[in-house]
C-alpha cells in the first residue's frame, strides 16, 4: 500500500511538527516540547477526526505551503490566517477535503503567531521518546521543516467532527497571566511581586518556543550570590540579571541558575503562544 505524504513546498520562517509533547523525561534533561497552543492543536485534530495526540504542523507568523500526494481532509486553527487550496480560498477552522496533488497554503498570521495544520491521519514521522514533536532547544524529534521535505501521513481513522464553537480566540489586551509565587520568592526584595503586578510588560523580539521574553519594570533581587542550577517547570517566571522576567514555554531547559519568582497558571500558557513582539502582558497573583 502506498504511503500518503505531505511535501513541503515553502516552509515559512519556522514550521515544525508537534504533538502533545514528551513529558516525563525532565529528570534526564529532556524538555517536553509539543504544540505551544494546545487548545488550537487539539481542535485541528478533532476537526479532521484524528486522535488528540496526532502530530500537526505548527507555523510561526509567516505560514507554510504544502502539497498532498493523495486526497485528504485537513483543518487549520490557531492564529487567524488565509487558507487556500490550489489558489482558491477555503474555510478557516473547518474540515476541508482536498484532492491529490493539491497545493495548500497558510498565509501569514493576521493576528496571533502560531497556526496549526492538521491532516486526517496525522503526520507520521518516527517518534522519539514517545513523541513526534520537534524540540528546538534539545534538537530532538524531526528537524525544523525546510523546502522539499516529504513527511509521511498516517491512515485516516475517523470521520471529521462538526464545527460547534469559535475557533479564533480574541483575547483582551493586555493579556493577563495568572501566577503563583515560585520557590525563590525570598531572593527578591519585599515589593518584587507588587512590581510584577503593578504595570504591563512588553513582549520582546527574542521570544521563541523556549520562552516568552518580556521587558518592563526590573524586578530587584535581595540576594546577589550564585544560585546553583535547579529544576525548571513549564510556565516558570525566571528573572535573569537584567531584572526583566521571562516565562518558560514548551522547549524550556530542564534546569536553570536564575531565581524563579513565580509560575504561570497552565490555563494561561496557550495565550503565551499567540503573543507578538510589542504586545502587552500583565501578571495577576492567584
Amino acid at each position: 500500500m502506498r504511503v500518503r505524504t505531505l511535501r513541503v513546498v515553502h516552509a515559512g520562517p519556522l514550521t515544525t511538527v508537534q504533538d502533545r509533547g514528551r513529558p516525563g523525561w525532565a529528570h534526564l534533561g529532556v524538555p517536553r516540547a509539543g504544540a505551544l497552543d494546545t487548545g488550537a492543536a487539539a481542535l485541528a485534530n478533532r476537526l479532521v477526526g484524528n486522535d488528540a495526540d496526532a502530530a500537526v504542523l505548527e507555523t510561526t507568523l509567516g505560514g507554510v505551503t504544502v502539497r498532498l500526494s493523495a486526497a485528504a481532509t485537513l483543518a487549520v486553527t490557531g492564529a487567524d490566517c488565509s487558507v487556500t487550496v490550489g489558489g482558491r480560498a477555503v474555510a478557516f477552522a473547518e474540515p476541508v477535503t482536498v484532492r491529490a496533488g493539491a497545493e495548500v497554503t497558510l498565509g501569514p498570521a493576521r493576528q496571533g503567531v502560531r497556526s496549526y495544520l492538521a491532516v486526517a491521519g496525522g503526520v507520521a514521522v518516527e517518534p522519539v521518546l514517545g513523541s513526534r514533536s520537534t524540540d528546538t532547544l534539545a534538537r530532538l524529534g524531526p528537524p525544523v521543516l525546510t523546502d522539499g521535505m516529504e513527511l509521511p501521513l498516517g491512515p485516516a481513522s475517523a470521520r471529521p467532527a462538526p464545527v460547534d464553537g469559535h475557533a479564533v480566540r480574541r483575547a483582551g489586551r493586555p493579556v493577563v497571566l495568572r501566577f503563583r509565587q515560585g520557590p525563590r520568592r525570598d531572593w527578591f526584595v519585599a515589593d518584587a511581586v507588587a512590581t510584577l503586578t503593578s504595570a504591563p510588560y512588553t513582549v520582546t523580539v527574542d521570544s521563541n518556543r523556549v520562552a516568552l521574553r518580556l521587558e518592563g519594570a526590573p524586578l530587584e533581587r535581595s540576594r546577589h550570590d550564585e544560585l546553583p542550577s535547579e529544576g525548571i517547570v513549564l510556565g516558570a517566571v525566571q528573572v535573569p540579571s537584567s531584572g526583566w522576567p521571562l516565562v518558560f514555554l514548551n522547549d524550556h531547559p530542564t534546569t536553570g541558575g536564575y531565581p524563579v519568582l513565580g509560575v504561570v497558571d497552565p490555563g494561561d500558557l496557550d495565550a503565551c503562544a499567540q503573543l507578538r513582539p510589542g504586545d502587552a502582558v500583565r501578571f495577576r497573583e492567584v
